[in-house]
């Protein structure tokens, strides 16, 4: 996948990848929030049909971790969502948990 972003857009403090571009189940570092309003957003990408679930997980220790949201993405060639959250959890986390289709590839990323 391309990166069209060259710059943070106005108002915004900071992008983060969680994931980038993974073709298989897995779950990403965490990664420390920098403000308690944050935004994410996964997208799959791949040849005909394809398909992604992501948990995005938070914690305030780094260790235990608690189900934020699931983001559930099925679409032909390619699909993409997210959400939104206002609390002041300290970390945050994507768990890929499934991914299928040929060629899909799975990328989250976290806007702050």
């Amino acid at each position: 996948m391309t990166d069209p972003v060259k710059s943070i857009p106005s108002g915004h403090k900071a992008s983060a990848k969680l994931l980038d571009a993974v073709t298989t189940v897995q779950t990403s570092g965490a990664h420390a929030r920098k403000s308690t309003n944050s935004a994410y957003q996964a997208s799959v990408a791949g040849t005909g049909a394809v398909s992604a679930t992501i948990v995005i997980e938070f914690s305030n220790d780094g260790i235990n971790w608690i189900e934020g949201a699931t983001i559930t993405l099925s679409g032909t060639t390619s699909a993409t969502d997210g959400f939104a959250v206002d609390a002041g959890w300290v970390y945050a986390r994507a768990n890929l948990t499934a991914i299928s289709g040929t060629g899909a590839a799975v990328t989250v990323m976290a806007g702050e």
